[in-house]
C-alpha cells in the first residue's frame, strides 16, 4: 500500500463529492467523506453507491476495502477540506447558499493553520470570500487571507494561515470518473498563496492543466462556461419552435446548416436540465440583472420549451377518446439517473395535472418515481408494455435502450421525438 499523501475531508457525497472522494482514496489520500444522509453514509461504508455513474461502484468498493475511504455524518480533522454541496436557487432565481454555509460552519472547528479549504460547488461570484468570512466568524482564531492579499502581508508566515480557494468541477455526468482526471481545472485562490497551495493539490491527481487565477475569476469562469452552452442550446430550441410554426424539419435544417465550415448548431430538446446549465446562468443574471440580457433571454427560451412540448401532446391527445401517453425518459440527459432540474419531469407533471390521458413513464435508470410524480396519476412501466399500450409516444431522453427500439413498434402510433433519436 502506498504511503498516504495526507488526509482529505470531502463534505457532500453526491454526484461530485463521492466520485472525487473515491478517486482521491485510490490515489493514496486518506479520505473522510461527510454527508447529511445516513442512508448514503451507511451504504458507502459497505462499499455501495446511492447514485449511478459508470465505474463509480467499482471505485467506491475498492476505496472502502482499502481502508482509505470512510463516510460519516460529521467532519473530522484533515489537511484538505473540499466542499461539494448543492447550490440551488430559491424563488425568483435567487442563489441559495445555505448548504455551502452549513458545510463551511461544520468544518470551521476542525480547520487548523496550514490547512486548505476548497469550494468545489458551483457558486455565484463572491462566494469563496463569503466562505472565508463564515470560517472567520465561526472560528475567530483562524488566520485567513483577505481576497487578493499577499499571503504574508500582515499575517506572518504563510504556513500559519488557512488557505482558501475555489476550484469548480467541470465534468459531464456519465463521464465523471474519466473527466475528473483528464479535464483541465481552473483554481482561484482567495490570495496567490491559496491558489498555489490548491494547484499543488490538484496536480497530484489531475492529468489536465491546472490553471491559476483569483477566486472571483474562477467562480465566473464556471458560470460563463455553462451560460455559453445554455445560450447555444437556446438558439437550437428557438429554431425548433420556429420550424414547427413554418413546417420545416428542424433536424434536417440543422444537419444542412452545420455543413457550413463556421457553423455548429447544437441539437434541440425538451428543455435544459441538470444542476449546472439549468441553474448557473441565473447566478450571473442575479448578480448583474441589467447587464445579463442575452443570458436571461436564453434561460427564458429554454425554460419555455417544456410548455411547447406539452402543447404538442395536448393537440394530439385532443383528437383521441382515451389516449394513453407513454413518456420515455425522466433524466435530464441520456444514459444517467440524474433527475435534477429535468425538463422531462416538468413535462410529465403537466401532462398528468392536465389529465390529458393515461400517463405511462419508462425510465430504466430509476426503480421508483420521484416524489413529485408519485403523488400524481402516473405509472412507471417497462418499455415493451409502454410501446404496446400507448397511442402517443413521447421521447424525452434518448437512452441507448430507447434509441434501439425497433421502428416497427412505432407503427400506428403518434410519435413525438424531442431528441431526434428516431430519425
Amino acid at each position: 500500500m502506498n504511503k498516504s499523501l495526507g488526509k482529505v475531508c470531502v463534505v457532500g457525497l453526491g454526484y461530485i463529492g463521492l466520485p472525487t472522494a473515491s478517486l482521491l482514496a485510490t490515489k493514496g489520500y486518506q479520505v473522510h467523506g461527510v454527508d447529511v444522509s445516513r442512508t448514503a453514509v451507511d451504504g458507502i461504508n459497505r462499499g455501495e453507491i446511492h447514485i449511478y455513474e459508470p465505474d463509480l461502484d467499482v471505485l467506491v468498493k475498492s476505496a472502502v476495502q482499502s481502508g482509505r475511504l470512510k463516510a460519516s455524518l460529521e467532519p473530522s480533522s484533515a489537511d484538505v477540506f473540499i466542499i461539494a454541496v448543492p447550490t440551488p436557487f430559491k424563488d425568483g432565481h435567487v442563489p441559495d447558499l445555505s448548504f455551502v454555509e452549513a458545510a463551511t460552519k461544520s468544518i470551521a472547528g476542525w480547520v487548523q493553520p496550514g490547512n486548505l479549504v476548497i469550494l468545489e460547488s458551483t457558486s455565484p461570484v463572491g462566494t469563496t470570500e463569503q466562505v472565508a468570512q463564515w470560517l472567520r466568524a465561526t472560528n475567530p482564531k483562524l488566520a485567513l487571507p483577505a481576497a487578493k492579499q499577499k499571503a504574508t502581508s500582515g499575517r506572518g508566515p504563510a504556513s500559519a494561515q488557512v488557505f482558501v480557494a475555489h476550484c469548480p468541477e467541470r465534468v459531464l455526468p456519465g463521464r465523471i470518473m474519466r473527466e475528473l482526471v483528464e479535464n483541465d481545472r481552473v483554481v482561484g485562490g482567495l490570495d496567490p498563496a491559496s491558489a498555489e497551495k490548491a494547484a499543488a493539490f490538484y496536480r497530484t491527481f489531475v492529468a489536465g492543466q491546472v490553471l491559476l487565477t483569483d477566486c472571483r475569476t474562477a467562480e465566473m469562469c464556471k458560470l460563463t462556461e455553462n451560460a455559453f452552452r445554455d445560450v447555444n442550446i437556446a438558439f437550437a430550441n428557438e429554431l425548433s419552435i420556429i420550424c414547427d410554426k413554418l413546417s420545416v424539419d428542424v433536424w434536417e435544417l440543422i444537419r444542412l446548416a452545420n455543413h457550413h465550415p463556421r457553423v455548429k448548431i447544437l441539437q434541440p430538446g425538451p428543455g435544459v436540465g441538470g444542476h449546472c446549465i439549468a441553474v448557473d446562468p441565473w447566478f450571473i443574471v442575479n448578480s448583474a440583472p441589467d447587464e445579463a440580457r442575452l443570458i436571461r433571454t436564453a434561460r427564458e427560451v429554454n425554460d419555455s420549451k417544456p410548455a411547447q412540448v406539452v402543447a404538442a401532446v395536448r393537440q394530439h391527445a385532443a383528437k383521441l377518446k382515451k389516449p394513453v401517453i407513454a413518456c420515455l425518459g425522466l433524466s435530464f440527459k441520456a444514459d444517467i439517473d440524474d433527475l435534477r432540474e429535468s425538463p422531462a419531469i416538468e413535462i410529465v407533471c403537466r401532462l398528468a395535472e392536465e389529465k390529458l390521458g393515461t400517463i405511462l413513464v419508462v425510465e430504466p435508470y430509476v426503480s421508483a418515481l420521484p416524489a413529485k410524480l408519485a403523488a400524481l396519476p402516473v405509472r412507471l412501466v417497462q418499455l415493451q408494455a409502454a410501446l404496446v399500450q400507448a397511442d402517443i409516444i413521447l421521447l424525452l431522453a434518448d437512452h441507448r435502450e430507447f434509441r434501439a427500439v425497433d421502428r416497427k413498434a412505432l407503427n400506428g402510433k403518434i410519435v413525438l421525438d424531442t431528441r431526434g433519436a428516431w430519425r
